[in-house]
């Protein structure tokens, strides 16, 4: 299992815009094959910021999502809401406990 984590810096004010597609984006990821979860959440001391987090059973699966239509549909959605390029690291899952 693979947990991939983005993070960003928005543009300021556009953040409830990007919040939304990213919502829409992340709901696109649930059902596809190799999916097991996400997570989008703000540092409580950088509004501006998010961080995403995913994990994918193989990195393969991650990557056929970003080639689905509606992956597609919202990365024209947030054209120009974030500052700069993101920045992604990928992490192998050694255990993974939820409740």
């Amino acid at each position: 299992m693979m947990t991939v984590v983005t993070h960003v810096t928005l543009t300021p004010g556009r953040e409830p815009e990007w919040d939304e597609a990213m919502r829409d984006r992340l709901e696109t990821a649930r059902g596809k094959e190799g999916w097991v979860g996400n997570q989008l959440v703000i540092p409580l001391d950088a509004p501006h910021e998010r961080t995403v987090i995913g994990t994918w059973t193989t990195r393969a699966a991650w990557e056929a999502w970003h080639a689905d239509e509606a992956f597609l549909e919202t990365r024209e959605r947030m054209e120009g809401l974030q500052e700069g390029p993101s920045d992604t690291t990928w992490y192998e899952v050694v255990s993974d406990e939820r409740a």
